[in-house]
């Protein structure tokens, strides 16, 4: 899997300095930081795909290094890509962050899938 372990130690460090409790999965070609059981932001090769408030995702589009996430050819509104244009320094690395973490609380947690038994 591919994903910059420096970007993942620099999220990693932002939520223990908020004493923010998370776990991460190895998933979607890099590393997914879970909050509340929650996705809050996955770093993906060197870039970070954050979920925030879909009210600023038009907005947050605006700014320098902010993309859409289209995995799959359609933009899913809420979800956006950072390259290294929008967190190269900690400042703006720790905006986008908290952004992510704000919306959280908010957030709608994944369904579980069913285990199948054969």
């Amino acid at each position: 899997m591919a994903f910059s372990e420096y970007l993942a130690d620099r999220v990693s460090q932002f939520l223990n300095e908020k004493s923010v409790s998370f776990i991460t999965k190895k998933m979607m070609g890099g590393l997914l930081f879970m909050v509340d059981n929650k996705m809050y932001v996955a770093v993906i090769k060197e870039e970070i795909m954050a979920r925030i408030h879909p009210d600023i995702y038009d907005e947050s589009l605006e700014k320098e290094g902010c993309n859409k996430m289209n995995f799959t050819g359609k933009p899913m509104k809420g979800f956006v890509f950072l390259s290294d244009e929008a967190i190269d320094l900690e400042a703006n690395l720790n905006y986008w962050l908290q952004l992510a973490l704000d919306f959280n609380p908010f957030a709608k947690a994944s369904k579980k899938r069913k285990s199948s038994k054969n």
